[in-house]
């Protein structure tokens, strides 16, 4: 429908006495204006019933000249929200632009009222609608700066929601759908730029804008976008699975060069590749090389970005339907599923996926409707790749480390920011919990790990009910008293007492955990434990194939030779990806009856030798694709 037909079909749904006003396209949402919103609370029919006679998620919202001040509506929220609900002082923020106010909140159950009573009594009694976001329980600026940057942004984030409407929500053609065709742009048969064009004869639609972090050639570090010969303004919609660099890193640069529509990402997923993208152009700008966007092309693609969660329907194009499903790699990972057509193909692109629970997290979801077409992951699809079970791994981790803190050397645990290093984090925590005394060693934590960690406390519905349960308690494990932010020098701590040092980056490209190789390489009592995939050309290769001398760059940027006389050693089992076994169940367990099947995100033998597993076992076509092949799915 359009904006006519939905108006038309809003005034027949919504009680007369509410002052019906005007309907606004907020992107693929719709936005009803009322003068008097008392009536249309008294009864959890009406948005019901608008909801699905408008087949929209509903906004309800009032007309500005009928608003309460902000001093006014503040007062009102202060004197309903009690004070261990932990709204500070810059806690509540106005967006007039979309009749909004916002509420940071420590419980934000305690804001919402039972029933959602206190939120119904400020829009009733103030006319603002109101929304609840629950503040990390570990002060993050980063969150704080990029919640902020929503009222900054409003302006030009209405008339971009306003335009993208009028483009998701328009009288469907009867043609309809006609083919539907699939080209490759990064993550094929090999890992780093993920990006797949899904394409029909009407809408071009991408899935991930990564980058490869792990080489300095611009011909493999970034997707191919030009091989698909296709414009910039061409491009109807943008979606990420996850925030990791390899999924969304290069994600600003569509903007850099003129794009200006829509990106779709889970809430955790948007703050976390937001924080990671500032991060690269710190990295590079660093290291002297160029990066490929810059802070506003960064700021630019939040507010461009609509968040949905797990199992929300929504338009991304006016033939195109997206689902998110969890897929149990980091916080705010997805599956993507996409109806395309009313229903004429269904594709599910796997992003990276965990098919069996972590410490932190559900295992991937596998209910999908109707799938024909499956593009999944193959980092571990080799024949011999198989995970040992969990507490094998916490025990060999934990027993591996305290072989080497009792012989007085100190642990480096290469990490990366998201996801790695909170696995790891709460495996530790695990051993220790009640027994800190006997514990009498530190935990640090470099880098950009606290940043990271503070999402994971900002939205703990993401996380596994066991870890959910203890944030909402009060007793987050990620705020053990073993965890110790770096603020010494490195040095200082690595001729300190012996410790464990979780750093990024997770592969020892750079960061932290390149600095802390240097530093520690030498000395044999010290270990290095890898717990997650080393790329093929990655310094933890290296180390892992036996190498025994490396070339490093000093801080005087000269290059010298390091000995690597420390004990490194391979903790299988932490990655965030499934091992064989598991992708195989993931397929199974979907229960469909696939027309195609699409291995990726693995090196070359690994997605061929999963490709072929999967035609053995299910009776049906797989395929390896290479990067910049097109296909036709139907």
């Amino acid at each position: 429908m359009d904006k006519n037909e939905l108006k038309k079909k809003a005034e027949e749904i919504i009680p007369p006495a509410c002052g019906f006003t005007k309907l606004e396209l907020e992107g693929p949402d719709v936005a009803v204006y009322l003068t008097n919103p008392e009536p249309f609370y008294e009864s959890e029919e009406n948005i019901k019933n608008l909801s699905r006679g408008l087949r929209k998620k509903i906004l309800i919202r009032c007309d500005p000249e009928v608003r309460k001040s902000e001093e006014e509506t503040t007062a009102l929220i202060r004197s309903l929200v009690p004070p261990e609900a932990g709204v500070g002082e810059n806690d509540i923020t106005f967006i007039p632009e979309f009749g909004e106010v916002v509420i940071n909140a420590l419980k934000p159950g305690l804001v919402i009222g039972k029933g959602g009573a206190n939120l119904k009594e400020i829009m009733v009694k103030t006319h603002w609608a109101v929304r609840v976001q629950r503040s990390p329980t570990i002060p993050s600026n980063i969150i704080r700066g990029i919640r902020g940057s929503e009222a900054v942004s409003a302006g030009e984030r209405k008339k971009f929601l306003s335009s993208f409407g009028k483009k998701v929500n328009v009288v469907r053609e009867e043609s309809g759908v006609e083919w539907v065709k699939a080209v490759a742009l990064g993550a094929f048969k090999e890992i780093g730029r993920s990006c797949l064009l899904v394409q029909t004869n009407k809408e071009r639609v991408i899935i991930d804008v990564g980058m490869n972090n792990d080489t300095t050639d611009p011909s493999r570090a970034y997707p191919y976008l030009d091989s698909a010969g296709l414009a910039i303004q061409d491009i109807d919609a943008v979606i990420i699975s996850h925030a990791h660099t390899d999924h969304s890193g290069f994600l600003p640069y569509l903007f850099r060069l003129g794009y200006d529509g829509p990106v779709f990402c889970t809430p955790p997923t948007r703050d976390l590749m937001t924080l990671l993208q500032f991060d690269i152009i710190k990295v590079m700008n660093m290291t002297g090389k160029e990066p490929p966007y810059s802070d506003s092309d960064v700021r630019k693609t939040v507010a461009h970005t609509i968040t949905r969660n797990y199992e929300e329907v929504t338009d991304v194009t006016p033939n195109i339907k997206l689902t998110f499903r969890n897929a149990g790699h980091i916080l705010g990972s997805s599956t993507v599923h996409l109806h395309i057509g009313d229903g004429r193909h269904n594709i599910v692109f796997s992003g990276d996926i965990r098919y069996t629970p972590s410490t932190l997290f559900e295992p991937a979801d596998t209910r999908f409707p109707r799938v024909e077409t499956l593009f999944i992951e193959s980092t571990y699809g080799g024949k011999n790749d198989v995970m040992p079970r969990s507490y094998e791994r916490d025990q060999n981790l934990f027993d591996s480390a305290m072989a080497t803190l009792k012989n007085g050397g100190k642990v480096l645990i290469p990490v990366f920011s998201v996801g790695r290093s909170q696995e790891v984090m709460l495996t530790l925590e695990k051993f220790v919990r009640g027994k800190e005394a006997d514990f009498p060693y530190k935990v640090y934590l470099d880098g950009m790990i606290l940043e990271t960690t503070a999402f994971h406390t900002a939205y703990p519905e993401y996380l596994r009910s066991s870890v959910q349960r203890r944030i909402l308690s009060d007793e987050s494990p990620f705020e053990s008293p073993i965890f110790e932010p770096v603020k010494n020098d490195r040095k200082d701590i690595v001729e300190g007492e012996p410790c464990i040092i979780l750093a990024p980056s997770g592969m020892l490209t750079g960061g932290p955990s390149n600095e802390y190789l240097k530093l520690m390489a030498e000395d044999q009592k010290n270990s290095l434990f890898f717990v997650g995939y080393q790329s093929p050309t990655s310094i933890g290769r290296k180390i892992q194939n036996g190498e025994k001398e490396l070339q490093v760059t000093d801080d005087q940027g000269r290059i010298r030779n390091i000995q690597v006389a420390l004990q490194s050693k391979t903790i299988e089992g932490f990655s965030g990806h499934s091992d064989r076994r598991q992708l195989i169940a993931f397929v199974r367990d979907m229960g469909q009856n696939f027309r195609n099947i699409y291995t990726m995100h693995g090196e070359p033998g690994k997605c061929e030798e999963m490709a072929k597993t999967i035609s053995y076992i299910f009776h049906t076509e797989a395929r390896a694709p290479m990067n910049m092949d097109a296909f036709r799915v139907a």
